[in-house]
């Protein structure tokens, strides 16, 4: 029997007339790796903070842990860790005396042993008398991931971790996460890359502070309405032009080099052929072109169309 970690039931909060969040609803059960995944300006931020304590909501209820992060959130701090956007490592101390800090402010006094275990866990404790400063991004990522989690919290809430952190350091990154995703914690993250959220159990969508979609990330894939045939191709504004005049074609989205064409279902393969001839007769050189499923990016696109024109397609299913 699973457990709730955390709820949000019709939560909205304004800041002036601006509404950064509106009647956002979703729950998170115990030991789950939840994403919020959006842009800037999303509303992720924002139901992190109102999760933390650090704001009211204006409108709806929140529960972390089965509490009011408002009204109980000296007991929510000793059981949640969060890692702001702009977490603040302390540049003239060392990685030992940043954990030791950390620890102290959350009122462990035995945390030696866990601090050890961490360092070791993420590789730093041969630095670990070097100062903050000195460290490089993918070791302040690590280091700041530690002092999140030197309390022991049963959540941790992560606000876009991995945003400005090379490749390399975002892989060791995750594989950690992992790591404590074994060991029981609840993590609730955002991001913006759609690549990270195929690694979560679930993933809320996000757009101008609305939830758009609640899924795991395979059946959102699935519930994509059409087929997708990309093309790579030369001039691509022409291979754009092109396609879209094209009837079989329903819309055109360019995600760098790549084209995606979305055709009704069950027409990705049998579309090819045709559209290798139209784009050659057009003078378009075609370095590829395949049926391919649809990506979670295809999917947010999709849905922050739908809300754009207003569709009135039924809700996914906000329930695991």
């Amino acid at each position: 029997m699973t457990t709730t970690a955390l709820q949000f039931d019709r939560v909205t909060k304004r800041f002036g007339t601006t509404e950064a969040v509106r009647d956002v609803s979703f729950a998170v059960e115990q030991g789950e790796m939840f994403g919020l995944i959006g842009p800037d300006g999303a509303g992720k931020t924002t139901t992190i903070r109102v999760l933390c304590g650090l704001l009211r909501p204006t409108a709806g209820s929140v529960r972390v842990l089965g509490l009011d992060p408002v009204r109980q959130h000296h007991t929510i701090t000793t059981k949640v860790g969060y890692f702001s956007q702009k977490f603040s490592l302390y540049g003239d101390l060392s990685i030992d005396e940043n954990m030791a800090f950390f620890a102290e402010i959350h009122g462990v006094r035995h945390y030696r042993d866990r601090r050890n275990r961490l360092l070791d866990m993420m590789q730093l404790t041969p630095f670990r008398h070097r100062l903050a400063d000195k460290l490089s991004g993918g070791m302040k990522q690590k280091l700041a991931l530690a002092c999140t989690l030197v309390h022991e919290p049963a959540v941790v809430l992560m606000d876009e971790p991995t945003t400005g952190v090379d490749p390399v350091s975002r892989r060791e990154f995750w594989h950690l996460l992992s790591e404590f995703l074994a060991q029981g914690i609840t993590i609730l993250m955002s991001t913006p890359y759609l690549d990270e959220a195929e690694r979560c159990s679930r993933v809320a969508l996000m757009s101008e502070g609305h939830l758009l979609a609640l899924d795991r990330p395979s059946l959102l894939r699935a519930s994509f309405p059409g087929d997708i045939v990309e093309v790579i191709g030369e001039p691509q504004e022409s291979a754009v032009s092109v396609l879209q005049t094209d009837a079989a074609v329903h819309d055109v989205q360019t995600f760098g080099e790549r084209l995606h064409a979305r055709v009704a279902r069950g027409q990705g393969s049998t579309s090819l052929a045709r559209f290798r001839t139209i784009l050659h007769d057009a003078g378009i050189q075609v370095a590829s072109i395949r049926d391919i499923p649809a990506s979670l990016e295809d999917v947010f696109i999709d849905h922050v169309t739908s809300a754009d024109n207003h569709d009135t397609r039924t809700p996914l299913d906000a329930h695991p």
